[in-house]
């Protein structure tokens, strides 16, 4: 039984850090565009310590921001939404999905699970710690799937594996399967940690992938362990970036 409400940060429940507040921007597979990075620099530049840190989820925090009373002052939020990464502010701790970046197959199925569970205002209840993960088998998460082919996925529950569905489907599957853990939870952050299954446990589809290895740096994948700055961005080329689980920027 967990005795607290998770505190995983975003903008508007930030994290009390010695050097100042600490926020979270959640990115839908890590991609975002140089525009909206170099816009997010800026933020960082003049309100936090001049850097944009990448986490291990593939999203963004900004840190030493100014707040009084647990909050992040209202001239810093202000520029934080100027950015368009907090398209929707009721579940913004929410929009944790994970994508493998080298699974471009997913990324529609990745936008209709962010447009569902957007627009599902039950499912802004689910816990901050609530991770969905899309391929990137070997992590862990609560829900996700895993693509077997062009049109055919394995879900993911909690630590074991679901129905196989079409991969047209999976969305709006794993939304069922998020609603079905609020409909059981009390004080549970994980699927995980459920007394019984949320769903009837299979076996791994014969079709199932091995894990692929981290994309490694690169040219086209740039280290950034200790965050983005001016400098930093001035290496990346315009368009649409992607941040890795692995504390990098990728360039399709």
């Amino acid at each position: 039984m967990r005795t607290r409400a998770d505190r995983c940060p975003g903008v508007w429940r930030p994290w009390p850090a010695e050097d100042g507040l600490l926020v979270r921007l959640r990115l839908v597979g890590g991609r975002i565009t140089r525009t909206e990075l170099a816009a997010l620099v800026a933020v960082a530049e003049e309100y936090g310590d001049g850097r944009v840190h990448l986490t291990g989820r593939a999203n963004l925090q900004l840190r030493g921001l100014p707040g009084r009373d647990g909050a992040v002052a209202p001239e810093a939020v202000a520029a934080l939404q100027a950015t368009g990464l907090l398209p929707v502010p009721t579940h913004e701790l929410v929009r944790n999905i994970m994508v493998d970046p080298r699974a471009e197959v997913l990324w529609p199925v990745a936008d209709e699970l962010d447009r569902l569970l957007c627009a599902d205002e039950r499912l802004a209840d689910l816990p901050g710690r609530f991770l969905f993960v899309l391929d990137l088998p070997d992590r862990e998460c609560d829900l996700g799937l895993v693509a077997l082919d062009a049109t055919t996925a394995q879900l993911r529950v909690g630590g074991g594996w679901g129905e196989v569905v079409p991969l047209a489907d999976g969305a709006a599957e794993i939304v069922a399967l998020a609603n079905a853990f609020l409909d059981r939870r009390t004080t549970e952050w994980h699927v995980a940690e459920l007394p019984e299954p949320l769903a009837e446990p299979r076996t791994p589809d014969p079709r199932m992938p091995d894990p692929l290895p981290p994309i490694e740096p690169g040219d086209r994948h740039v280290a950034a362990p200790d965050g983005i700055d001016r400098a930093l961005l001035g290496r990346l080329p315009d368009g649409g970036l992607v941040v890795t689980p692995w504390r990098g920027v990728l360039v399709p």
